[in-house]
C-alpha cells in the first residue's frame, strides 16, 4: 500500500514538469488552439482510477475475511494394518533390488493414495513387534517405514500367526468399520499356526491378505556379516536357498477371507490389493465441527477488473463527437 502515495508524489512531480514545459513552449492561450482535443482533467481521471484499482488489488491479494461460518468436517475410511516380513530371508535379491526394499517401496506408494483411512505396521520375524500404531498421520507412517531393516527385530524367523495376532489386537477398539490386515512376506513360515490366527481374524470380521514377495524358484540369502557381500549357510556348510512358500500364503488368504497375490519384479502387487481394499464399505471415522471465516478477497478483485476496464474507456485526449460534453470538468 506504500506504493499508492509514492506513485501520487511522482505524478504531482511528473504533471508539475509537463506544466513547465508547456509553459516553455508556447503561452497557454495559443496551445490550446494548437491542441483542441487536449485535456488537463481525463490523466488525471484515469491516473485516480488507475490508483483505486491497485489498492483494491492489493487488498484482494491480501485475503480480506468477514464473519464467520460454521463447517462440518467428516472422515470415512477403513482401518488397514500392514504386517511385513522383516527376517534375513527378505534381502533375497530374486525380486530387484531385494524382497524387503521392494516392499518398502510399495507401501510408501500405498500411503501416498490414502486419504481418509487409518493405517498401522507390524513388522515381524521370529516375534512380531507394532512398528507404528493406527494413525492417520501418513508422514509419520513414512518416515517409520523407512527405518525399517532386520536389525530391528532381534530373534529371526517368520511367526506369520504372531504377526496376525497382533494385528487383530492393533485396531482401535471403538471402531466398528471394515478392518483389513495385509501380510507381505515370502511365507516360509517355521513358528505358529498362521492358517488358524487368520481364520480367528475372519471370525472378527477382518479380512486377512497375503501378499508373497519372492520367486517360486528361490534365491540365495546375502550375509554381509565378514564385512564382505557373501551368502548365509547352514550348520552343515550348505548355501540356503529361501523359496516362496506360495501354497501357505494362499491357505492364510483363504482362512481370513481375503487374497493372494505373488510379486514379481514387473509389479509387487500391493497396488492390486489396494484396489481391493478401496471397494470395502467406508466408515464414517470422526466429525468435526469448526467455524471458519468467509473470504470476501473476490469483491476486491472484481472492483478492480472494473476500474482497470473504465480506465482503459477513457481516453487522455477529448472525444471529437463528445467533446460537447464536458463530464470531466474540461476547462478550455
Amino acid at each position: 500500500m506504500l506504493l499508492i502515495p509514492a506513485l501520487m508524489i511522482f505524478y504531482w512531480y511528473s504533471r508539475s514538469q509537463r506544466k513547465k514545459a508547456l509553459a516553455q513552449f508556447g503561452q497557454k492561450e495559443i496551445l490550446s488552439v494548437l491542441m483542441p482535443n487536449s485535456s488537463s482533467a481525463r490523466p488525471a481521471i484515469k491516473f485516480a482510477v488507475l490508483l483505486l484499482a491497485l489498492a483494491s488489488a492489493i487488498v484482494g491479494i491480501a485475503r480480506p475475511q468477514f464473519g464467520s461460518q460454521l463447517k462440518t468436517v467428516k472422515r470415512e475410511g477403513i482401518e488397514l494394518i500392514i504386517a511385513l516380513d522383516v527376517s534375513k530371508s527378505m534381502l533375497a535379491e530374486d525380486i530387484l533390488p531385494n524382497r524387503l526394499e521392494a516392499s518398502k517401496r510399495s507401501i510408501s506408494q500405498l500411503v501416498d493414495k490414502l486419504n481418509d483411512d487409518k493405517i498401522g505396521m507390524i513388522v515381524f520375524a521370529g516375534e512380531a513387534y507394532t512398528q507404528l500404531p493406527i494413525t492417520s498421520d501418513y508422514v509419520s507412517a513414512k518416515l517409520f517405514l523407512n527405518s525399517i531393516s532386520p536389525e530391528i527385530v532381534p530373534t529371526q524367523g517368520t511367526a506369520i500367526g504372531a504377526a496376525i495376532e497382533l494385528g487383530i489386537k492393533s485396531f482401535s477398539p471403538q471402531f466398528v468399520g471394515s478392518k483389513v490386515i495385509i501380510v507381505i512376506t515370502d511365507g516360509e513360515n517355521h513358528e505358529d499356526d498362521a492358517v488358524g490366527a487368520a481364520s480367528k481374524a475372519a471370525e472378527q470380521g477382518i479380512v486377512v491378505h497375503t501378499l508373497g514377495m519372492g520367486l517360486p524358484k528361490g534365491a540365495l540369502i546375502p550375509d554381509f556379516s565378514n564385512g564382505q557381500k557373501g551368502y548365509k549357510k547352514d550348520s552343515k556348510g550348505n548355501t540356503i536357498v529361501t523359496k516362496l512358500d506360495e501354497q501357505m500364503l494362499q491357505k492364510i488368504a483363504q482362512a481370513g477371507k481375503g487374497l493372494y497375490i505373488r510379486a514379481n519384479n514387473s509389479q509387487v502387487g500391493l497396488n492390486a490389493l489396494f484396489n481391493e481394499v478401496s471397494k470395502m464399505e467406508k466408515t464414517e471415522m470422526e466429525s468435526q465441527i469448526y467455524a471458519d471465516y468467509d473470504e470476501k478477497f473476490q469483491y476486491f478483485i472484481g472492483l478492480a477488473l472494473f476500474l482497470i476496464l473504465l480506465d482503459f474507456l477513457i481516453l487522455e485526449r477529448k472525444n471529437k463527437y463528445l467533446k460537447n460534453l464536458k463530464l470531466f470538468g474540461d476547462r478550455k
